[in-house]
């Protein structure tokens, strides 16, 4: 029997039967942009390394690897992504972690949601962000029984951060952004930083990025590490990752860096939950860093794949009818907003943006992931994760885009 209630279908598994559905109607592949993982694999140096080091007897590459900072990974992985040397400040620490999305669920535990002795249960207050890919609210609320507070993000702000949309008078334990974000690959600067950064010390608020997509920034993002090295009284701390950066998400490898007590918290709660990344993996990355002049150049050449793409669907998404609801700033998502007319035919008021999904999938084959904004703004995400610039896919494209005659 069921201990835990179904609660409808995944939204990703929804997409897959529409996928599903179409192509057997077409007898053809859709024109599939809503995948959001890397349609690449690492670098070849990359590649090489793993292989060296998977084929090392030596001990640590082959046992737990806990907190170890391997090969000077975890260090190496900050410098690249968040622009700091961890150890030029004393009050930091970093730690390797097995993905984003794992160490992100312990998070709410590492700031004391669990203990009774601080009457957290019960009172314990998290802020994040909708629309998200929203793990944080997912564990903070419905698994570990905290109060999930919503920030909302707006198209009228281009999704970015905007405390005078923060609820009044919250007085959260923690705050957990994501930037940039995910589907709006909006960043945040070094303004927008400083000014949550006070908003959180006047509260007693720890601060959490998860900055998946930092790697994949362009100018007009800066990591929170950047900024909040330089408030030694602020509790933080920001997440990165080889998912995006390198095109491995298999490696489940990334890492935190943050004020030091949150980051030994964070590993007291770890070290009882998960024993660390794979060590040789690992190893690996920390010997490609030693070349940082060669791991920042493809890191460039990803995000210049990326720009390639993006250049070519944004501009034809526009010009098709589709109003953007914010700029990609980073990596490989577009948003917009859902008209409510297409194809010529009116979409439902109360949900437009699985409407027009459904709709755009089952007639014309291209398909994306709807979401609704906080303020209930029906929008659609396209990602990029495709070789758009296949010339067999630029004419089905195309095509499809020419039926759509979105009406606002």
């Amino acid at each position: 029997m069921r201990r835990i209630p179904a609660s409808g279908i995944n939204l990703f598994q929804l997409i897959y039967v529409l996928i599903r559905e179409y192509e057997a109607k077409a007898g053809r592949k859709a024109l599939n942009l809503s995948l959001g993982n890397p349609d690449g694999v690492p670098p070849a140096s990359v590649l090489g390394l793993k292989a060296r080091f998977a084929r090392d007897p030596g001990y640590a590459y082959h046992t737990y690897a806990e907190d170890n900072d391997i090969n000077g990974f975890a260090g190496a992985m900050v410098e690249l992504h968040g622009g700091i040397e961890v150890s030029d400040h004393a009050h930091l620490r970093c730690v390797p972690i097995p993905g984003i999305k794992t160490a992100g669920a312990l998070i709410p535990l590492a700031c004391g949601l669990h203990l009774p002795d601080k009457a957290r249960r019960g009172t314990f207050k998290v802020v994040s962000n909708l629309p998200a890919y929203d793990v944080i609210g997912t564990w903070s609320d419905a698994y570990l029984g905290a109060e999930r507070v919503v920030w909302p993000l707006s198209p009228e702000d281009g999704m970015r951060l905007n405390l005078a949309r923060m609820p009044a008078g919250v007085r959260p334990d923690l705050v957990y952004v994501i930037r940039p974000g995910n589907p709006a690959a909006v960043g945040a600067s070094a303004e927008e930083w400083r000014a949550l950064i006070g908003w959180c010390l006047e509260r007693g608020s720890r601060l959490v990025n998860d900055a998946a997509y930092a790697g994949l920034t362009e100018d007009a993002s800066v990591p929170l590490a950047a900024v909040a090295k330089d408030f030694p009284e602020l509790e933080w701390a920001e997440l990165y990752s080889v998912s995006k950066s390198f095109n491995d998400p298999g490696a489940r490898l990334g890492a935190l860096v943050g004020s030091k007590d949150f980051v030994e918290d964070f590993i007291l709660v770890k070290g009882n939950t998960e024993s660390g990344p794979v060590p040789h993996v690992m190893a690996a990355y920390g010997e490609y860093f030693k070349d940082a002049a060669g791991a920042r150049a493809d890191l460039a050449a990803l995000r210049g794949l990326y720009r390639r793409r993006l250049d070519y669907v944004i501009p034809r998404l526009k010009a098709a009818g589709l109003v953007p609801a914010c700029p990609t700033e980073a990596g490989f998502f577009t948003l917009w907003r859902v008209p409510r007319r297409v194809l010529g035919a009116d979409l439902p008021a109360e949900n437009a943006h699985e409407a027009f999904n459904r709709r755009v999938i089952a007639e014309a084959g291209l398909v994306g992931v709807h979401f609704r904004a906080a303020d209930g703004s029906p929008l659609i995400r396209y990602a990029v994760c495709a070789d758009v610039l296949d010339l067999a896919f630029q004419e089905r494209f195309e095509a499809a885009l020419a039926r759509l005659k979105p009406e606002y």
